[in-house]
């Protein structure tokens, strides 16, 4: 499994959103508190995000997050409005080089998925920045279109009924995730949101979003749909 966050709002470093918070996603590289599977993250890292003129930046790792000195030592430097970040627990078999790192880039979106699927429900597909189940379902998501990522979703659970299918997603004016075999947890603060895979520290304004259930984050607010309604 994996552990990832997205934060869409006033700009905000890297560092205080990655490295900073007490439970956050450095923290949870190596003592995730809400993991249900595995116990460590540590086969990599990635953190994308929207420059000033809107371009998609990353900055990707096979190595565990909490030893790349480079990363700490430049994350107070950089800023954005929308980010999503992940540390990776990789899945048996798969590679583990930076390639397979969320987040993925597709069409102007950012994509992180916690969990594992089987390659062999998935459709080929060139689009795919790595072999690896996560950044090919990425591609998958993409192609089918980010507004039917539930039917997404749905079909590509029905035809592997023992995938784990979180996702995560931003194009730096929307938030997007999917809860299919984990949860994910929202915080709405006065400067914009962030949604995780556990809560970064214990601010009881944490909400959790259910399993089976999508959640939107865009100018009207947070939108969360049950997707077995």
């Amino acid at each position: 499994m994996c552990r990832h966050l997205a934060w869409l709002g006033a700009p905000r470093t890297l560092a205080q959103l990655v490295l900073d918070p007490p439970s956050g996603l450095l923290t949870q590289s190596y003592a995730p508190r809400r993991q249900k599977r595995g116990l460590m993250n540590a086969d990599g890292w990635g953190v994308g995000f929207l420059d000033d003129a809107g371009a998609v930046r990353r900055w990707r790792s096979s190595r565990p997050l909490w030893g790349d000195a480079s990363f700490a030592s430049v994350a107070p430097a950089l800023s954005s409005g929308a980010v999503l970040a992940a540390v990776r627990s990789a899945t048996p078999g798969m590679p583990m080089d930076e390639s397979a790192a969320a987040p993925f880039e597709g069409d102007g979106w950012l994509l992180s998925h916690n969990g594992r699927v089987s390659r062999e429900v998935l459709p080929a597909t060139r689009r795919a920045e790595s072999v690896c189940d996560s950044a090919v379902l990425a591609a998958h998501v993409v192609e089918q279109g980010v507004e039917h990522v539930a039917d997404t979703v749905a079909a590509v659970a029905a035809a592997d009924p023992d995938a784990y299918l979180n996702l995560l997603l931003t194009d730096g004016r929307r938030i997007v995730g999917v809860t299919w075999g984990d949860e994910l947890s929202y915080l709405e603060l006065p400067d914009g949101v962030a949604v995780a895979s556990e809560p970064w520290d214990d601010d009881p304004r944490w909400v959790d979003v259910p399993d089976h259930h999508l959640i939107t984050v865009d100018s009207g607010g947070v939108h969360v749909t049950d997707l077995e309604a």
